[in-house]
């Protein structure tokens, strides 16, 4: 317990006392962000606003976890996934940045880069842990025999729909860190009171404490945004750990907020495409709400109390799983 509470305030502090320095060599070298021009018209006056601030949660997280830590196979590996999106997201990040354009790095370099970390994850899940290749419904105390190769997808899967939701989410200043860091707080309560898995909980933790450091210079407004780096990185955080903790279907609960984001946007393509109507007055969720004038720290409030009611209603389903 004790090295799970260092870990969280070493992150934390590390990650406040870097940032000024970082924010400052970013504004020296104009590494500013680049705004869409069909985003909401409010945000044009972020353009130029330091970004890439992933850099930062993954230098914090690192230093505690790797001195605290005992070096598992499972935590090792969901810190390699962790830092293999952090790393496409620098280079998405870095690209869009030297050409001074919103679009960064293909899809297709993207795909393959994912592909290959969920296969690593795959592997190591499979073969080092041992973990059986099954779909577990804890709500209904359910599981699937899916076999190595579908359990392989279902690992792509959950890498790939949970790097692209927290980048989704990633919309609005003080939202994409604060949403992971509750999700990942109910991660490391999730690893934590499971046996044999505290390297797993105080990297989650560590994780928590960098985006609470973090928040202090990204909440509204802010002088950082979190860039691909952060939120590609959190997200493969948050995929990884679903996968060691065999709660990839549950995390559709636990990270609900990245899922009603991810959700509000393949429902607006949707109905644009056949009906050619838009639902939504833009996507994501979060713009239309801004859209409707609602200020952003009201929308990132009460997006953060969404998270928090589908992650304690996640850990609960959990908790009465492996208690039956």
């Amino acid at each position: 317990m004790g090295e799970i509470v260092i870990g969280a305030l070493a992150s934390m502090l590390i990650c406040l006392f870097l940032s000024p320095r970082f924010i400052e060599f970013l504004r020296n070298r104009e590494f500013g962000q680049h705004i869409r021009e069909e985003g909401p018209e409010g945000h044009q006056t972020k353009a130029g606003t330091p970004t890439m601030g992933g850099l930062i949660i993954f230098t914090a997280i690192a230093v505690p976890f790797l001195v605290l830590s005992g070096h598992g196979i499972a935590s090792m590996t969901v810190f390699f996934v962790a830092l293999g999106c952090a790393a496409l997201g620098f280079a998405d990040d870095f690209i869009k940045i030297v050409k001074r354009r919103s679009l960064g790095l293909a899809a297709r370099y993207k795909l393959v880069v994912q592909v290959f970390l969920a296969l690593v994850l795959w592997w190591v899940a499979r073969h080092e842990v041992g973990l059986e290749p099954v779909l577990l419904f804890r709500a209904f105390d359910i599981s699937i025999d899916i076999g190595p190769v579908l359990y392989f997808v279902l690992v792509f899967l959950v890498i790939a729909g949970s790097t692209n939701g927290v980048n989704l989410t990633d919309g609005l200043d003080g939202l994409a860190a604060g949403s992971s860091a509750i999700v990942l707080l109910t991660y490391t309560a999730i690893t934590f009171v499971t046996a044999g898995q505290q390297d797993l909980a105080l990297f989650a933790v560590c994780l928590v404490g960098g985006c609470v450091g973090f928040l202090w210079f990204n909440a509204f407004p802010a002088t950082i945004f979190m860039g691909d780096t952060g939120s590609l990185g959190l997200g493969g955080a948050i995929g990884a750990l679903a996968v060691m903790t065999q709660t990839e279907v549950l995390l559709i609960v636990i990270g609900g907020i990245f899922v009603i984001e991810a959700l509000s946007v393949l429902i607006q393509v949707f109905s644009f495409k056949t009906f050619g109507r838009r639902v939504l007055l833009m996507a994501p969720l979060h713009h239309h709400f801004e859209m409707m004038a609602w200020s952003e720290t009201k929308i990132m409030l009460r997006f953060w109390i969404i998270a928090a009611v589908c992650s304690g209603v996640g850990f609960a389903i959990y908790q009465q799983s492996i208690g039956s």
